[in-house]
């Protein structure tokens, strides 16, 4: 950690992970039952490797659903929520001087598409009753910025789409060179990486990189691909891979592109929802990956062995999730 701003990869070692639970009011409200199983799964698997901030209305609801066992990792903090959305609504972690800073952002759901009151306080509420006494607090809010929108390396480099940083309902003032100067000056980058092609049908954050393509070591990037010329993402999959093969390292070598399969299609009140395998979730020790009862399932797994031969991998059935057009990376957010 030579730079005294460090913008740490997500393999880096964690403390706890944050997830904010579903109540009955939540858009979820026609899959609650499922969607609640697949929130305990994901509960019970980071609770076997390290601590879980759970953010929800009842914590007696939560922790019935949760196995007793596991529930010396677990804290709940009860708070007034919109949704489940912790990716975006929750702090980031950013090394300023070696401490850790959370910097809390405003969340507008999405470009002002839904409501967000209760969710843009919940990481000051956190730091109010005490929540991370180590920990530094960072009032953030005259920037919209949503977790999932952004992806590094822990080298100075950052991952991100210009459909979604530039769309007009987030931040009109900033421009693509003044975004590059904030993640310099607040997040210790010295290379943004822009996206200017890809999306998933049903997504409404505008494009999040982490639906799209995601690093998973310093060199090496993950990216949603379609070989089906007849699938409607095709074109703008491979105009994305074009960009992504030009990229370069600051060796000027390229990235090794590890390619994702499309699932299969996912409807829900016959609208194609944005399924994608990029949206794990790298604990300690363990890689979460959403899985959708899809024919390729079983060979992504595989993949992401391959990718992170020292951990465990483990397939967390998304298929409720995707309903609201998010996965399980969109539903957590860590903290280090």
């Amino acid at each position: 950690m030579s730079n005294s701003i460090f913008f740490p990869p997500e393999w880096f070692p964690q403390e706890c992970v944050q997830l904010t639970w579903p109540h009955r009011n939540t858009d979820f409200s026609e899959v609650y039952n499922e969607v609640i199983s697949c929130f305990v799964n994901i509960a019970t698997e980071i609770a076997k490797r390290q601590q879980v901030l759970i953010v929800c209305e009842n914590k007696i609801n939560v922790l019935q659903a949760i196995p007793s066992i596991y529930h010396h990792a677990v804290r709940c903090v009860e708070l007034p929520l919109n949704d489940v959305w912790a990716r975006d609504h929750a702090g980031i972690s950013v090394y300023v001087n070696e401490k850790v800073h959370i910097y809390d952002f405003a969340f507008n759901g999405w470009g002002l598409k839904y409501p967000a009151d209760k969710d843009t306080r919940i990481t000051a509420q956190l730091f109010e009753q005490n929540v991370f006494p180590n920990k530094t607090y960072k009032d953030m809010n005259s920037v919209v910025l949503e977790g999932g929108s952004i992806d590094t390396n822990g080298a100075g480099v950052l991952l991100t789409t210009s459909r979604c940083l530039l769309e007009k309902h987030r931040n009109p003032t900033f421009s693509q060179d003044k975004y590059e100067q904030f993640f310099a000056n607040y997040f210790g980058i010295h290379t943004a990486l822009w996206l200017n092609h890809g999306y998933l049908a049903g997504d409404d954050t505008d494009g999040h990189i982490d639906t799209l393509a995601r690093f998973v070591n310093e060199s090496t990037i993950v990216y949603v691909s379609s070989d089906n010329p007849r699938d409607e993402h095709y074109e703008e999959l491979q105009k994305m891979e074009q960009e992504l093969l030009m990229f370069r390292q600051k060796s000027a070598e390229p990235y090794r592109l590890v390619p994702l399969p499309m699932p299969d299609v996912c409807l829900f009140d016959g609208e194609r929802k944005p399924a994608s395998y990029a949206n794990f979730l790298i604990i300690n020790t363990a890689v979460l990956v959403p899985i959708y009862n899809c024919s390729q399932d079983a060979d992504v797994l595989h993949l992401f062995q391959g990718l992170f031969p020292k951990h465990e991998i483990i397939g967390i059935d998304c298929s409720a999730l995707i309903t609201q057009n998010g996965s399980l990376h969109c539903v957590s957010m860590q903290y280090y």
